[in-house]
């Protein structure tokens, strides 16, 4: 698919107190719903943000290799509902945006958690796509005055060299020398940090410098897994579909199977972009596939 057409596709108060209060301080169950935008989750000493960008529902036309018998059972009448989210970490070092999704109700929620935007140190991207990185800049300003901004070097020299999004390509043109690439690793082996308990891993198959990035504080360890599904009602438990929307159908297909075992089997929690709120939980396997135990 051209990235043009990609890009069209994905493009369809009060201040809080400092780092560590957040606006309630009493979890619910296993993290803090502090209002119907915004979820925070604890890892040792990081503080991680759900931020909401849109909400909305996907259709089943998008889905590749899903039979008539497994949409009827998971995907009633047809849709099934999605979320564009991005993620706010906050360390005892930096504050850290995972995706800006489409710059819509982003500032918003960031204001609400007394957070600047110039105050964010570093954006990290999963991919370039237009719902992950549209909130870097307007009008050809940086909106994140100070911040590096991570791409995977693959991803960056697809979208702006091999397979030229304009929007991409002016996403990242006012940061300049601040636009920072790197080679994500493979995951399960050992690797050296991106950013203080930061670190970044291939999940090639959706794009092709897809990346997800894991967060380890105080041995706890958090996966933040960009698009590595977009219709979980239904990838859970038959993993082997996937969209549309990935540039290689069966690679994003293996991989997500890849990292659903590897979450399960070491209980590391999963946060995704396209996951429903909370949007951060633990993965369960059972028979034929796997499902989700929400944070909320």
């Amino acid at each position: 698919m051209k990235s043009s057409l990609l890009y069209g596709i994905l493009l369809g108060v009060m201040a809080a107190p400092a780092f560590g209060a957040g606006i309630a301080d009493e979890p619910i169950g296993k993290g803090s719903v502090l209002n119907e935008n915004i979820f925070k989750f604890q890892l040792g000493h990081f503080e991680v943000y759900t931020l909401i960008e849109n909400k909305g529902q996907g259709r089943a036309a998008i889905l590749i290799g899903a039979d008539e018998e497994a949409l009827g059972k998971y995907i009633a009448g047809g849709v099934y509902q999605s979320e564009t989210n991005t993620f706010l970490i906050r360390t005892p070092e930096q504050t850290i945006l995972v995706d800006t999704g489409f710059g819509t109700t982003l500032f918003e929620s960031l204001k609400t958690l007394g957070v600047s935007p110039d105050t964010i140190d570093a954006v990290l991207i999963t991919h370039l796509h237009g719902d992950h990185f549209s909130g870097l800049q307007k009008d050809g300003t940086a909106l994140f005055s100070k911040a590096d901004v991570y791409v995977a070097e693959q991803e960056k020299e697809y979208w702006t060299k091999t397979n030229v999004s304009q929007g991409a390509v002016a996403a990242l043109a006012p940061y300049g020398t601040r636009v920072k690439t790197f080679l994500p690793g493979e995951l399960g082996s050992k690797l050296n940090d991106l950013l203080p308990g930061i670190t970044a891993i291939a999940a090639f198959g959706h794009t092709p410098g897809h990346t997800l990035f894991q967060l380890e504080s105080s041995g706890q360890k958090l996966l933040i897994w960009g698009d590595i599904m977009h219709a979980q009602t239904i990838q859970f438990p038959l993993p082997d579909v996937s969209v549309t929307y990935d540039t290689d159908p069966a690679a994003a297909a293996a991989i997500r199977k890849q990292v659903l075992e590897y979450a399960a089997a070491n209980n590391i929690p999963i946060a995704g972009m396209h996951l429903t709120f909370p949007a951060i939980g633990n993965v369960v396997k059972e028979a034929g596939g796997y499902r989700l135990n929400d944070a909320k």
